[in-house]
């Protein structure tokens, strides 16, 4: 999407909107997991059924944009110290992405109702997981992003 950007201002602005975006679905999965921890008692599969697609939606964005496109940017301004981070912090958050998708896995293989004590283990190792998630990913995005953005406004 982004390869077809005409200038570094065009792209570097898209990058910024596509991490917005990402933002704005980290939101909606932050209250996804609330209505879930609310439901855990009382396991429906209405809100683990949404917190699931959201979750997938997410992690997936993650990987196969957001991370891809904070490279380029990180690239294209010739951030060794942000890429040679991203390479540290990458396998950790992949390490998290599979968890992500076997607590998927299981969900989306349960024909019954769940075990109410075993789901609510689940749901809090994986809100713990994704605390951690949230905190790397906050840390790419300053480094791979913002900093770029303060140098591209002090090239303007």
């Amino acid at each position: 999407m982004l390869e077809r950007c005409e200038s570094a201002q065009e792209r570097f602005n898209g990058v910024h909107q596509l991490v917005d975006r990402w933002l704005h679905e980290r939101r909606k999965l932050v209250k996804a997991y609330a209505a879930l921890i609310e439901q855990q008692n009382n396991p429906k599969r209405g809100p683990q059924k949404e917190f699931c697609q959201i979750l997938v939606d997410y992690v997936s964005a993650g990987h196969f944009e957001i991370y891809e496109q904070l490279n380029q940017e990180a690239k294209a301004f010739n951030d060794e110290r942000g890429l040679a981070l991203a390479e540290t912090i990458y396998p950790r958050i992949s390490v998290i992405t599979e968890a992500a998708l076997a607590f998927n896995d299981h969900c989306d293989g349960k024909a019954h109702r769940p075990d109410c004590e075993k789901l609510a283990e689940e749901i809090k190792i994986l809100g713990a997981l994704l605390d951690e998630r949230f905190e790397l990913e906050d840390c790419l995005i300053e480094v791979l992003h913002s900093a770029h953005k303060q140098k591209e406004a002090a090239q303007a």
